[in-house]
């Protein structure tokens, strides 16, 4: 379940529409991240991503720095309860093409997972599997 690979990761960065992308850009550079959460309250309105701001430096040039987020984020956001399998969320980010997925319970955010996130789990599940496997064999 993805809600538990949010046990020890970083704090959840957000920030509001009108966050500029310079700043967007200083957030994701400081935190070593690759997206941060626009939100309205606790709302969440949007997501800006690392491929957005270069989206954006393509289509606005160096003026995209003094852009809000508002005017680059990826909205409507697809979130996924803490339940959703491994696969499940792997499959949604593949298909859908995005590499970052808000955990929500209800209305509560709970974090963001990325697609590294869920690799990582699975190669541990991966390899706790043949660990299991070769102390089954060898009793």
């Amino acid at each position: 379940m993805i809600g538990s690979i949010l046990t020890g990761k970083k704090p959840l960065i957000s920030v509001t529409a009108d966050t500029s992308v310079a700043d967007i850009a200083a957030l994701l550079h400081r935190h070593r991240i690759g997206a941060v959460l626009v939100l309205d309250g606790d709302a969440i309105i949007g997501l800006v991503s690392e491929r957005d701001i270069c989206a954006g430096l393509h289509t606005h040039g160096a003026d995209i720095l003094t852009t809000s987020a508002a005017a680059i984020m990826s909205s409507p956001v697809v979130t996924a309860p803490p339940a959703t399998t491994l696969a499940e969320a792997m499959t949604v980010m593949t298909d859908r093409r995005f590499r970052h997925l808000p955990v929500v319970d209800g209305a509560r955010i709970l974090g963001l997972v990325s697609i590294g996130d869920l690799v990582k789990c699975r190669i541990e599940e991966a390899e706790s599997e043949a660990q299991a496997m070769k102390a089954y064999i060898a009793s």
